[in-house]
């Protein structure tokens, strides 16, 4: 039996500080995310391979403004071995993710991706992944076929590879800031057959020489602060007449994301909203609107 301490608090800043903090008292894994609905609040976690002290998180919790840490005892089981059994497969358009549990429903008509449940983010199931999935499908009727191709944020490289199924010509560079993610990226790349295929790097946000573009299609399914602050980066890296997709937003954080892309010359041309999330299509400069497959 292992144990885990949770808290929020607002702000990355203050969320950092307090990780930070906790590592005093032992713990073998420490994180914080921002939670994503839109109240710039971060939780904070710690895990534990003992009861941890209670009283040292009440201090550390008070000292940093957050709300008090609530453990509980987890069960030692395997995860991602759970997960993996328990997850349907997921039709996107022409696309069918599945696990390899499922291998033998895969429909001969579709475009087969082999994603297993892992530490990365993005088996399809989750609605910005799936609202990707669906305008690149929309996308690949309504448009010419990019030639470079980069997918910022990658998580398990599902968006990469299904541009790469779709452009077996295009060049394309899939990245992300977790190495850890990267390395999941490639054994599903390999999985896929695709491995010569796409272009793996670790970088935060457009942070490498293979990333300096231009390319016809960038690819962001991040969170709204990132999608934000990548705007210059992705304007700059974006072909004139390119096209971007975009999510991992929340519906009523669109508005702040297309108007940070405006101002950058990318302008809104489509979107769809599954659920509580939004997908987004924009194009450099407004060129190249004839995209339509998505809800505006």
């Amino acid at each position: 039996m292992m144990f885990s301490a949770l808290t929020t608090l607002p702000g990355q800043a203050a969320a950092e500080r307090l990780a930070a903090a906790l590592e005093a008292l032992g713990p073998f894994a420490i994180g914080h995310f921002e939670i994503e609905d839109g109240s710039g609040r971060f939780e904070v976690g710690a895990h534990f391979v003992d009861r941890p002290d209670e009283v040292a998180l009440a201090l550390l919790a008070a000292a940093h403004g957050a709300r008090p840490f609530a453990v509980s005892e987890v069960p030692d089981v395997d995860w991602v071995a759970h997960v993996r059994r328990e997850l349907p497969p997921v039709e996107a358009g022409r696309f069918f993710l599945y696990g390899s549990h499922d291998a033998h429903r895969v429909p001969e008509d579709r475009i087969a991706l082999l994603i297993e449940a892992s530490v990365a983010f993005g088996t399809g199931h989750h609605g910005t992944t799936l609202g990707c999935l669906r305008a690149l499908d929309q996308f690949a009727e309504q448009s010419s076929a990019p030639r470079a191709i980069a997918d910022v944020g990658t998580g398990t490289a599902v968006l990469a590879m299904a541009a790469a199924r779709l452009w077996p010509e295009a060049r394309i560079v899939a990245s992300d800031i977790d190495p850890v993610a990267i390395e999941t990226a490639r054994a599903n790349l390999q999985a896929n057959g695709l491995e010569d295929r796409v272009e793996t790097v670790t970088a935060a946000g457009f942070d490498h020489p293979s990333l300096a573009g231009p390319f016809d299609l960038v690819l962001a399914n991040i969170l709204k602060g990132p999608l934000i602050d990548l705007a210059p980066a992705v304007a700059a890296a974006c072909a004139p007449g390119g096209h971007v997709i975009l999510s991992g937003l929340l519906r009523e954080q669109a508005p702040a994301v297309l108007a940070a892309y405006a101002r950058m010359g990318i302008n809104h041309l489509a979107a769809e909203e599954i659920g509580d999330w939004a997908t987004l299509v924009l194009g450099r400069n407004g060129e190249n609107g004839a995209f339509s497959g998505l809800a505006p």
